[in-house]
């Protein structure tokens, strides 16, 4: 007989195992789980594991009530720009189907169970810093969408502190690649750029024989 892996205190997106129910439907474990909301669920094990289940159901509910109604917070039926970012990032955490998800929710990154609220988390923002075209970014690129792991930024500087930038050592001190470029004045998306890329990403030079050529 196989050996149950115990789930017991695991998160599944919205839903912590709380213990084995002792029940079994077709040879898997039924396990309790509080889900975020407060409700409590029981969900076979291969259903946790493979992402089939995240919730109790309220995520399934809440994304029909979002598709079918507008928030309080809309004007002239228009989304509040809060409102817009705390349901991408709910998404990109929590929906198996979302093309960002393995970026976010496959690499383990949650949302906090106070943020599952959408006006608790627009009084956060409001309270916090956020103005029109900044964008949430986590202090920790591995840790989860929370108060204190969570700021205010322009795009421009979170697109910075992605994990793919490339560092480059130049005049003997590492640095990030863009950075370099810009003081040369040579800017993103330009031929000059992707030419300087292409020689360090792909022909491997050092930065400073890019540059000079």
């Amino acid at each position: 007989m196989a050996k149950i892996r115990d789930l017991t205190g695991q998160r599944f997106g919205r839903l912590v195992v709380l213990y084995d129910t002792g029940e079994r439907r077709g040879g898997q474990v039924i396990w309790r789980c509080r889900c975020d909301c407060g409700n409590k669920v029981d969900v076979r094990s291969g259903n946790l594991t493979s992402g089939n289940s995240m919730s109790c159901g309220c995520y399934s509910r809440e994304c029909t009530v979002e598709r079918s109604t507008t928030h309080g917070m809309a004007r002239r039926g228009k989304r509040h720009p809060v409102y817009k970012v705390w349901l991408h990032m709910l998404r990109r955490c929590e929906d198996l189907n979302n093309n960002r998800y393995k970026n976010y929710g496959g690499r383990g990154i949650a949302v906090c169970g106070e943020w599952h609220n959408p006006q608790v988390f627009i009084e956060w923002a409001l309270n916090n810093g956020w103005e029109k075209g900044l964008t949430i970014d986590r202090i920790d690129n591995n840790g989860n969408y929370e108060p204190d792991n969570c700021r205010w930024i322009a795009r421009k500087e979170q697109a910075r502190n992605k994990t793919n930038n490339r560092y480059v050592t130049y005049n003997g001190i590492r640095r990030l690649f863009i950075e370099v470029l810009e003081e040369h004045g040579i800017m993103s998306g330009t031929k000059e750029y992707k030419r300087i890329y292409y020689r360090v990403n792909t022909l491997h030079w050092p930065i400073g024989r890019a540059l000079s050529i």
